[in-house]
């Protein structure tokens, strides 16, 4: 053996574990009456756009063009790129229904891909990737199909870090390359500069809403967001901060900070300067209210951590207070209620 063996480890993962519980929640939610949450929100919208680097995001022209069309079966696929900040660039899919009448105005659905789905391609259903078509049929993860043959005209963008957002360290056709992405490097590169990941995905799809605000077969008022475990994060960060999402669908991301991201530790995107200090996930989802969401976890999702559906109904208890709040209980559901 070349190495010393080590009898006693001396870690500070305890010490951390012990400043969550002194330190975490400053804005947690606790409003007793409607005036108090509006207070509430907007003093936490602010702080989150500020930890985030979401109000130092610099807006520009969108600059939309359509790359590609191609005729599906009951719907047509067509690639397009916006500009969300100088320089910065994102390439979406839009699915729209084949029996769109002219001068008709269709609901709209965002389908926010998570890890493992390189991107785009997975919720748009491209099985003709033979890397994609198992993991797409196994998992269900062609949501965005599923919305467009219900009648929805459906956005699949890629997030910086995935598809063909993908950063020089992690660009290639190879397969365990194309279907991963490079979310860890941009996010610690974005934290030395006062921004994160999260702020930047955020920014992204609010200027993806931009776009879809000017297009006239989409009725500005219907507008919803769904997602699949980073796609969930998504999902819950745009919704919680814009207003035009109508309704959202939070699967595979929903569950108490310490139990699932400090305990576990997950993939870097998860992670912001100073967020558990001031908010858990269910704080952050009550800004939501009094809009329908929809969360879905599974009770086997080792994400949820030790303790499993309890970590994830604490946070739904939490969001749920908000509804009750605003009378609209019945506009938030989930397994766990």
């Amino acid at each position: 053996m070349k190495t010393a063996h080590i009898d006693k480890y001396y870690t500070a993962m305890a010490s951390l574990a012990d400043r969550f519980d002194r330190v975490a929640r400053k804005l947690r939610y606790n409003a007793a009456d409607l005036k108090a949450h509006e207070a509430w929100k907007t003093s936490v919208r602010s702080k989150l756009g500020d930890i985030t680097g979401l109000t130092r995001m610099e807006a520009c022209d969108l600059q939309p063009e359509r790359l590609e069309t191609i005729q599906l079966d009951g719907y047509r696929r067509e690639k397009w790129l916006i500009q969300t900040e100088p320089g910065v660039w994102m390439p979406f899919y839009t699915l729209i229904p084949d029996d769109l009448q002219p001068g008709e105005k269709r609901s709209c659905m965002i389908a926010a891909h998570g890890h493992g789905s390189a991107g785009k391609f997975s919720p748009a259903g491209r099985t003709d990737i033979p890397a994609l078509k198992e993991m797409i049929e196994n998992d269900r993860y062609d949501y965005g199909v599923q919305f467009v043959r219900r009648g929805y005209i459906v956005f699949c963008p890629d997030a910086r870090g995935f598809g063909e957002r993908r950063e020089s360290s992690g660009q290639g056709d190879e397969e365990n390359v194309f279907i991963s992405s490079t979310c860890n490097h941009l996010n610690v590169m974005a934290i030395g500069l006062g921004l994160s990941l999260t702020g930047m995905w955020t920014w992204d799809l609010m200027r993806l809403i931009d776009y879809i605000e000017t297009r006239e077969d989409c009725a500005q008022d219907r507008i919803g967001c769904c997602g699949l475990s980073g796609g969930g994060l998504q999902t819950l960060w745009l919704t919680a901060l814009d207003e035009r999402v109508n309704c959202a669908v939070v699967s595979g991301y929903f569950y108490g900070y310490k139990d699932a991201l400090l305990n576990l530790y997950n993939c870097s995107c998860n992670y912001v300067p100073h967020l558990w200090e001031n908010v858990d996930m269910g704080d952050i989802a009550a800004l939501i209210a009094p809009r329908a969401l929809l969360i879905e976890t599974g009770d086997q999702d080792p994400l949820n951590g030790e303790r499993g559906l309890d970590n994830v109904t604490e946070q739904v208890e939490i969001a749920a207070g908000a509804y009750r709040l605003m009378e609209a209980g019945g506009t938030i559901r989930s397994p766990c209620i």
